[in-house]
């Protein structure tokens, strides 16, 4: 199960993406992102359930790239809104 993320080497595991490699993206790569990270948090989650995961820390580092992703969008909001 991966996460779709341009920064990323492989195709097996989440990999650490820092914030200021996603305030690099744009709207539509953080959205594509974000889109991703969803459904792969869905799929360890049944997989979770359902048998072993092979690495139990995925589910964090999933958790973590959608809070980073979520936290940015929204600072990005707040700056268009004192900017206007």
């Amino acid at each position: 199960m991966t996460v779709f993320c341009p920064l990323s080497n492989s195709d097996k595991t989440v990999s650490v993406v820092k914030i200021s490699e996603l305030r690099d993206m744009s709207v539509d790569q953080l959205e594509a992102t974000l889109k991703d990270a969803k459904e792969t948090l869905f799929r360890l989650r049944l997989q979770a359930r359902m048998e072993r995961l092979d690495s139990p820390s995925e589910l964090k580092k999933n958790k973590r790239l959608i809070a980073k992703i979520l936290t940015l969008k929204s600072l990005r909001k707040l700056q268009k809104e004192t900017v206007k």
